[in-house]
């Protein structure tokens, strides 16, 4: 934290005009992610008649026709409307960790907007993505917008997008502090006063404004008070070594997926023959539709069997770079997340066969934390954002923090990579 008597802000100059529209882009980007959550439930309420609750189970009442139907349906739309912004739009940029990470953090307001509503439409009917690229899409470009119009310097315009973005994905999931560490974590790389700070300030500002639409309640609801035991710290010791070496092959599948993303017409007859097979798929395992929230909660209160937490942990994430590699746009949070807990679901209950007493949600939430912290690369927010996404696990935060820890670096010795530098094409990595 840059102790003791530290008190210069670095290249990015906390003015008081900066935190003016820190506080306009914390507004911005909460009214966004209301928006976008808005048309994210009003497409899954046409496509599946999904009301309330669990989407998995509005789907499971969906027939096979319907669940096939959805997706093709989504495939067309969003390969016309894909294909169109990226060549009409193609001079305005969208990669914000690019902006924040190489550039000088201006954003296309246009093809954001854009390239936002139709991943939200395009996850509502099914597809395996994750609904956070959207709000962290609106939030970074809310932040470019103020600091073009306040005159901002270079730095201090990446630290308002940085704060925007994290704020995106603090506003859509009721995670202020999550959002908060993922600005200082991820995209600035940085803990100093300086950046928490507004990161801090923006993700409570755009997550009490999101209040005005979203719950104020977790997101993952009435997960039980799982306590420590023995057998579950001895298991978090020997496991991390192995989510590590897991999430290194996911990010390395993530990173070629990336770099062989389908681009131009051929969109068009890749992106259906993908989506309907995610279809097909669906029709035997319908926790493969949307961004798997409801896959994670169902282990988290301890759901599922071996077979079926195996088969879980092999096809979400294909089918989630299924959907990237054929040209669609969306998040990797949730994915990322739901494969964790199903990890470390399966993990545990082989692990139990052996030394019982442990229950198997216990195990999902450590590999969850595990399997987040390796695969961003960032095991402070990987911690928060599960406390904060259940409001459950501080018992478990020695077995928590020992598997993160110990995954999280063998990752970083294997590649260095995460499932976001992975992704820009001038990082991608061979395999």
């Amino acid at each position: 934290m840059e102790q003791p008597n530290v008190t210069s802000d670095g290249d990015a100059a906390l003015t008081p005009l900066f935190w003016a529209m820190v506080g306009l882009t914390g507004v911005a980007t909460g009214l966004f992610g209301d928006l976008l959550m808005w048309i994210l439930f009003g497409i899954q309420h046409l496509a599946f008649s999904y009301h309330s609750g669990e989407l998995q189970a509005a789907v499971e009442r969906a027939s096979d026709l319907r669940r096939v139907l959805s997706l093709l349906i989504a495939a067309i739309f969003g390969a016309i409307a894909w294909f169109l912004v990226r060549k009409y739009l193609r001079g305005e940029i969208t990669e914000i960790d690019d902006q924040v990470w190489n550039g000088d953090g201006s954003l296309g307001f246009r093809r954001c907007f854009a390239t936002s509503v139709i991943s939200e439409v395009v996850i509502g009917m099914g597809a395996s993505l994750g609904r956070e690229a959207a709000p962290k899409l609106m939030g970074g470009v809310s932040g470019s917008v103020f600091a073009t119009w306040a005159r901002l310097s270079p730095a201090q315009r990446r630290l308002l997008v940085a704060c925007g973005g994290g704020a995106g994905l603090a506003a859509v999931y009721n995670v202020p502090l999550g959002g908060a560490l993922f600005t200082a974590e991820i995209l600035c790389g940085s803990l100093t006063l300086p950046t928490i700070l507004p990161a801090l300030a923006c993700s409570w500002i755009a997550t009490a404004t999101a209040w005005l639409y979203l719950p104020n309640h977790a997101t993952y609801i009435n997960i039980p008070t799982y306590r420590f035991t023995a057998t579950l710290f001895v298991w978090a010791l020997l496991v991390g070594p192995v989510i590590g070496l897991l999430s290194s092959g996911y990010i390395r599948l993530i990173g070629w997926v990336s770099h062989h993303t389908i681009t131009g017409p051929r969109i068009f007859i890749v992106l259906p023959i993908a989506f309907t097979l995610l279809g097909f798929i669906g029709i035997e395992y319908p926790q493969l539709f949307g961004n798997g929230k409801d896959m994670a909660h169902s282990v988290f209160l301890g759901g599922g069997g071996l077979a079926l937490l195996g088969a879980l942990l092999i096809l979400k994430p294909l089918v989630t770079a299924l959907c990237l590699g054929a040209g669609g746009a969306g998040g990797l949070f949730t994915p990322t997340l739901s494969t964790g807990a199903v990890l470390g679901g399966f993990l545990g209950e082989a692990w139990s066969l052996a030394w019982p007493g442990a229950p198997v949600g216990a195990f999902a939430m450590v590999g969850a934390v595990a399997m987040i912290g390796a695969s961003m690369q960032a095991p402070l927010t990987a911690l928060a954002l599960v406390l904060e996404l259940t409001h459950s696990g501080f018992q478990l935060m020695v077995p928590m923090m020992a598997a993160t820890v110990s995954a999280t670096a063998l990752t970083r010795h294997l590649d260095g990579y995460s499932i976001y530098s992975a992704r820009l094409r001038q990082r991608s990595i061979t395999v």
